[in-house]
């Protein structure tokens, strides 16, 4: 019975005990749920979680939720990520993203990150690649 419900689980990875207890019954075995759970239960079978489905851009009828990229330099993408050193100081990152070819544009260190420091950066990068037709931070 153990080697049946491996079976099985293998080969239907997305199947719970409660369904294999039912395939087993197709198959001609007499047996009861609670048994096949505890037997699923000390083999360490787990049905793997679900994967979030990514959210779309727009919706079916052609209206735009968020500006999609059609080029590069269409749209670019800025953001701060924040981490600390194994001391316990902190620091700020500023990332800067071309969202159609997924290029890093720019990255930029610093313990403290203000405005002045976003535009200065921005205008690096305009300077260097030309500024983009839309920004979203």
């Amino acid at each position: 019975l153990t080697a049946a419900i491996i079976a099985l689980a293998e080969r239907f990875g997305r199947y719970g005990y409660r369904r294999i207890t039912a395939l087993l019954r197709r198959d001609g075995w007499h047996v009861n749920e609670k048994r096949v759970y505890r037997i699923w239960r000390r083999e360490g079978l787990k049905v793997p979680m679900k994967q979030p489905k990514r959210g779309r851009l727009w919706l079916n009828d052609g209206s735009c939720i968020r500006l999609r990229p059609m080029h590069k330099g269409h749209v670019w993408s800025y953001d701060f990520v924040q981490d600390r050193t194994h001391d316990g100081k902190v620091f700020r990152m500023l990332c800067v993203i071309d969202e159609f070819t997924r290029e890093c544009l720019a990255i930029r260190v610093e313990r403290k990150l203000n405005s002045r420091d976003v535009l200065d950066t921005l205008g690096e990068l305009f300077v260097h690649h030309g500024p983009p037709e839309h920004i979203r931070s």
